[in-house]
């Protein structure tokens, strides 16, 4: 039993062991099961903890580029650039995320963005520019290390807008009037210069020079740009994107937002000038790398070299010093290829054929504009520009053709209608010919008053705004002045305005095509006192433009109220000055004097317009000559071509080389082929017209009488009197290589003028002579007498009464006594021509026949004494001569010729006949004396 009660005892407590063992393993188990998730949720926990710092940078990365965004938005790119730089380096961090890796993929759009706003910016700043938008620029470029670039995209823009600005402003102009402006859209730049009106080129010129100067004016101030030290400000960040920065620092650094301590997040933000090398991941792409390898090198080079900069200046100067240098360098290397494709640009609009079509006051506007364009163009690049002067000096050329010709046609317009009568001295006494003389004003004066173009060196000081070093100080100058071009289209727009609303043409629009037709227009000059402008004077008002001839009365349309201030050579001072004048010689010189001052004004063309001069006196000169030096040859003597002083043949011969086209007739449909002469010579190789004019000077149906005659002599004397007092002054404008070309045509046409007035008194002498049939009469008398009387041949009573009533003639003509005298001598010298050829063609002769000559030559010497107040015998002494070679040996007949070419060879044969049939010569002896005289004649 005890065994049992100690066996119930001991199950009893074993049951009881059992019972806590049961109760332990349940309580172990809860405990185990407690640890477990305990566990599980420190795991969890510890992969949320770090997760935090990634989502913490992502977000920071977030903010980040919403920050780029907005510094873009506000201009600070260089901050922009900055920032990126951190935020590829933090984005590299988180190469392995997807959302990193879309983000850098979008950084790449952002920089596009970004870079092409900036191109913007440079853009605006080559167009007009600002000091702040290029600092803007060349910071951010800096920055990213592609200054080269920089300076490349500069050069680049500025070929763009010298191209898109001057095709822009010919579309605009062109179009601004025309139903077909979108046809003109579509041209380019060639056909739109060669479809510009000649009313609109002078805008269209001013506004393309205007463009051009303000493109150079920024090339130049980027060239000459030199940067402030105060660059701090520039350079740090706004007070907004600061915020919005350090913002993202403090949730980053809050334990409130992920329980992460202060030493945790306090390298979430890398520095911005980590290294190149630490910033290479696999998650940017090649392009976004350079630009943060490039910005971070740009931010540390600085840095790197503080130790080389002074103390007092700032490294961010330093950097912006560096590149602002370099791009100058860039630009002043490529400075001439930006001029000549200015030049190229501004050529092509100069072959528009209104270039050459318009007014010369409008001309002469353009040419000093272009030269202002040349002077600043020159001082710009740094070296003459020789081919844009010489095109500006081909487009003088074109419009001195074309001016010439039109100078030339009314000119000659006004020799065929006119009737060679003389102007009165209250006419004439006011015209001067101050810009031929020396003293006269200029032709254009510049509508500016503060600005005109005195402000601008001269074309021929051109060498002095040159620098051929390169210094860019040489356009300083045009700095200062300011676009000399836009005040100029300011007005320009003003007098259009003013013509639109007044109902006037103003003369800067007058598409003229005749410089004789322009008028004195007072509401244009009073026009100009309005808007300020210094109005053209009266003077040269005057003396451009009303320079028309009236075709009926030959009056010139001008109105005679000059001030007679102006100094008296260039006045017509004396008597015969004021008496002499016609319609013709004035058109003449006012023609020459226009050209004279042109010579001034376009120095860079004087030489043609001083050839230009030449052609318009030989053109005179040569019609005088057609009109009055003309006559018939069977009134006896010596023939036409034989009668012509030597110098007179060849200053003719040379008219009809040089003057060609407006001498000769053209077979022509155009207008000016009804401007040729009428029974023009053909040939002047003897100078004689195959078919001469009337004898009594009718060309046209006008016959011109004696005082009419008289009168073209004086005012072809007067117009080389005129020329005489301009040698020296047409000298002095031309340079020393072409001053031979002065002498040349006064020595050679000038100086010939007093033979062709001698010509041209002989000619009316021959005309008024009546003697045709003389020689004839002379040459048919009885000479083979065989005794002497005292009876004279009839034809000396028939010459005699002749000449009587020649002197009454004279006397009636209403011409001069000087002039009837020097008539009467050369109708002396015409008798003895007369004589001596009647008396060459007499075919037997006896003694007493050669006597009686004698005789009858002493009753024409009395006979002619009464009528001629000076000593007629010297005027015979040719004939003298001629009697007195009956009496020579046969041997000196041929010396005899030779000396004395007063004779023709017809005359000598004709004596030489005449002696050796009277001698009794040998055939062989004859032959041979004529031969000898005939080989020395030729």
């Amino acid at each position: 039993m005890n065994l049992v009660r100690e066996l119930e005892k001991d199950l009893k407590i074993a049951n009881v062991i059992c019972k806590n063992g049961r109760r332990n393993l349940t309580s172990s188990m809860n405990e185990a099961s407690r640890d477990l998730i305990v566990h599980n949720h420190s795991k969890k926990k510890q992969a949320l903890l770090d997760m935090l710092p990634i989502l913490t940078d992502l977000r920071h990365a977030r903010v980040m580029r919403s920050t780029l965004e907005d510094l873009v938005e506000e201009g600070n790119y260089c901050k922009a650039f900055q920032v990126l730089s951190e935020y590829l380096q933090l984005l590299d961090s988180l190469s392995e995320f997807s959302a990193a890796q879309e983000m850098t993929r979008g950084v790449e759009v952002w920089l596009g963005r970004t870079l092409h706003k900036l191109d913007s910016l440079l853009l605006g700043v080559c167009q007009e520019f600002k000091e702040d938008s290029y600092v803007m620029v060349l910071d951010a470029y800096a920055l990213i290390g592609d200054v080269s670039g920089l300076a490349e995209k500069i050069q680049s823009f500025f070929m763009q807008e010298v191209i898109s600005e001057t095709h822009s402003v010919l579309k605009t102009i062109v179009g601004e009037d025309n139903s077909a402006a979108t046809q003109y859209s579509r041209l380019t730049y060639s056909d739109l210069c060669l479809q510009t009106p000649e009313s609109k080129f002078r805008q269209c010129l001013l506004r393309t020079l205007a463009v051009l100067f303000q493109l150079i004016y920024s090339y130049h101030e980027i060239m000459s740009f030199t940067p402030e030290k105060k660059v701090e400000s520039l350079i740090s960040p706004s007070s907004a994107t600061t915020q919005m920065v350090d913002s993202v620092t403090r949730s980053a650094c809050d334990p409130q937002d992920g329980g992460l301590s202060s030493a945790m997040s306090s390298g979430s933000i890398p520095p911005c000038t980590i290294s190149a090398e630490e910033s290479d991941g696999s998650g940017t792409s090649s392009s976004v790398q350079q630009v943060l390898q490039a910005s971070d090198s740009a931010i540390d080079e600085p840095r790197d070299s503080g130790d080389a900069v002074s103390c007092g200046e700032s490294p961010w100067y330093h950097l912006r010093k560096e590149s602002a240098a370099f791009v100058s360098e860039t630009l002043q290397r490529g400075r001439r290829n930006l001029w000549q494709l200015t030049t190229s640009r501004v050529s092509v609009l100069l072959s528009s054929p209104g270039a050459s079509s318009t007014s010369i006051h409008q001309f002469l506007k353009n040419y000093e504009d272009l030269s202002i364009f040349i002077l600043a163009g020159e001082a710009f690049c740094g070296f003459e520009v020789v081919d844009f002067r010489e095109k500006l000096k081909g487009v003088c050329e074109n419009y001195f053709t074309a001016f010439h010709r039109q100078s030339m046609h009314a000119l000659k317009m006004v020799l065929e209608k006119e009737t060679w009568t003389k102007l009165s001295p209250d006419t004439v006494q006011t015209i001067n010919f101050a810009g031929l003389v020396g003293d006269g004003a200029p032709l254009i004066i510049s509508s500016r008053s503060a600005t005109g173009s005195s402000r601008f060196p001269h074309s021929n000081k051109s060498n002095n705004s040159v620098d051929p070093s390169g210094n860019r100080s040489g356009f300083s100058y045009w700095l200062k002045s300011g676009n000399p071009f836009s005040a100029k289209l300011t007005l320009y727009r003003e007098d259009q305005d003013y013509s639109s609303v007044n109902g006037a043409i103003s003369r800067d629009d007058e598409g003229n095509d005749s410089i004789h037709d322009d008028v004195v227009n007072p509401k244009i000059r009073d026009k100009k006192r309005v808007n300020g402008g210094s109005p053209v004077s009266e003077d040269e008002n005057e003396d451009l433009l009303a320079d028309f001839i009236d075709e009926d009365s030959q009056l010139p349309r001008r109105s005679f109220t000059r001030s007679q201030s102006r100094t008296s050579s260039s006045h017509l001072s004396t008597n015969d000055d004021l008496t002499a004048q016609t319609g013709s010689s004035l058109c003449l010189l006012r023609s020459m004097d226009k050209y004279a001052r042109l010579m001034q004004k376009l120095e860079i063309v004087n030489v043609e317009f001083f050839k230009g001069i030449c052609q318009l006196f030989g053109v005179f000169f040569y019609f005088v000559f057609q009109v009055f030096g003309q006559e018939n040859t069977n009134s006896g003597g010596k023939g036409v071509a034989d009668s012509f002083n030597h110098r007179l043949k060849s200053s003719l011969s040379r008219i009809s080389q040089e003057c060609e086209q407006w001498i000769k007739p053209h077979i022509s449909s155009s207008p000016s082929s009804s401007l040729a002469f009428p029974n023009t010579v053909h040939s002047l190789a003897d100078v004689t017209p195959a078919n001469p004019l009337n004898t009594s000077g009718h060309i046209s149906g006008v016959s011109f009488s004696l005082k009419e005659r008289c009168a073209a002599v004086d005012t072809v004397s007067l117009v080389a009197r005129i020329l005489h007092k301009s040698k020296a002054h047409l000298q002095s404008m031309l340079m020393s290589r072409t001053g031979s070309l002065v002498e040349d045509f006064f020595g050679q046409l000038v100086d010939s003028v007093p033979h062709l007035t001698e010509h041209l008194h002989r000619t009316t002498a021959r005309i008024l002579l009546h003697v045709n049939g003389y020689v004839d009469r002379i040459a048919n008398s009885k000479w083979e007498v065989k005794e002497l009387g005292m009876e004279h041949n009839g034809y000396v009573d028939l010459m005699l009464g002749e000449f009587k009533h020649y002197k009454t003639r004279l006397a009636h003509g209403g011409i001069p006594p000087e002039v009837q005298n020097r008539l009467l001598e050369y109708g002396v010298e015409i008798f003895a021509e007369i004589l001596v050829e009647g008396l060459s063609r007499i075919k037997r002769c006896t003694n007493e026949g050669r006597a009686l000559m004698l005789l009858d030559f002493q009753v024409l010497i009395n006979g002619l004494q009464h009528f001629v107040p000076t000593n007629v015998k010297p005027k015979l002494q040719i004939v003298e001569t001629f009697i007195k070679a009956y009496y020579l040996p046969e041997t000196e007949y041929v010396h005899w010729a030779r000396a004395r070419p007063e004779y023709t060879k017809a005359q000598v044969v004709g004596l030489v006949n005449l002696v050796a049939t009277m001698k009794g010569w040998k055939r062989k002896t004859r032959l041979e004396v004529i031969e000898k005289i005939e080989s020395a004649s030729a």
